[in-house]
């Protein structure tokens, strides 16, 4: 199987979910308004977002409809050519490039959105790619988070820097890129606590991590990654406006899209915030992070081809 059919397959549930309530909408050959309203109601319902599913509405409404094709597949094309337009310059293909010089890259997220697990699949991707990655235990809070980014740093085969639990989780960050630099590494991933947005002191502590870097390097961190879950629906929307306050995301990554997840929350997120999609997770198994690719997602959102 494929990456594209792995890909499909595995977003399957929810776009299955999606494409077949929308013919239930489209019974008619005409689209009228009371047609409209309700595909926009739609939309809305799938996490697409008011404005996104505003916009959809509109093209559906301008856009001649040949009486003599499936009106409902006809939708689907004018649904998959806006997330294509939508989400292209969005591709953030540069991420998993052999870098020149270190690139340290700081992952956040709220708890639960499989982050350590998610640089784990990552640093497979990079070392793939020609790239010498070190992981950094910087969840410090719990035992088991620093145990499981070992286990993953032995599965994919890259070093790893980590510190007893309770330690400082900046000191971690540090002494990692500090060591990466030594031994001419290309890619640290710095895996942080899963801390809700609105915890002041913990958002704190985030903080701390980043500004320890630039010490070393004043560029630091170089990319700074917020794991999203698909499930948390329009509550993703707020930990993307609430992260990115403290300090400046540079990509996102969305998982759990193999789910019953609605995979719309991804489009509401692409409108507002315009921020580069890394990639998206599709399962536990360290080959179920797919590369983001607009065209690829808009084909399986709406199960076209």
């Amino acid at each position: 199987m494929g990456i594209f059919d792995k890909f499909k397959s595995g977003f399957k549930k929810s776009a299955s979910a999606f494409t077949s309530g929308l013919k239930n909408i489209v019974v008619k050959k005409e689209i009228d308004d009371k047609t409209l309203d309700k595909i926009e109601d739609y939309l809305i319902q799938s996490d697409v977002g008011t404005t996104a599913a505003s916009e959809i509405r509109e093209i559906i409404s301008k856009t001649k409809i040949d009486p003599n094709k499936d009106t409902a597949e006809e939708i689907n094309i004018i649904l998959k050519d806006y997330i294509v337009e939508l989400m292209k310059p969005l591709e953030s293909f540069d991420f998993f490039k052999k870098k020149e010089k270190l690139n340290a890259t700081l992952v956040s997220g709220v708890n639960g959105v499989g982050k350590t697990t998610t640089i784990g699949k990552i640093s497979k991707i990079l070392k793939v790619n020609g790239n010498k990655v070190m992981l950094a235990a910087s969840d410090t809070f719990r035992a088991a988070a620093i145990e499981q980014l070992e286990n993953w740093a032995k599965k994919v085969d890259v070093s790893l820097t980590k510190s007893s639990q309770g330690s400082d989780p900046a000191s971690v960050a540090y002494k990692a890129i500090e060591d990466a630099i030594n031994n001419q590494f290309d890619q640290v991933l710095i895996d942080t606590a899963g801390r809700l947005q609105n915890k002041k002191n913990l958002m704190e502590e985030y903080k701390k991590i980043a500004n320890v870097t630039k010490k070393i390097d004043s560029e630091a961190p170089h990319d700074v990654i917020l794991v999203l879950d698909a499930t948390s629906g329009q509550n993703v929307l707020n930990q993307v406006e609430e992260f990115n306050k403290i300090i400046p995301i540079t990509g996102l990554i969305m998982t759990k899209l193999d789910g019953t997840a609605k995979g719309g929350i991804l489009l509401a997120v692409a409108k507002k915030y315009k921020l580069p999609i890394v990639a998206l997770g599709l399962g536990e198994k360290e080959d179920d992070l797919q590369v983001f690719e607009a065209e690829k997602f808009a084909d399986a959102f709406t199960q076209i081809n």
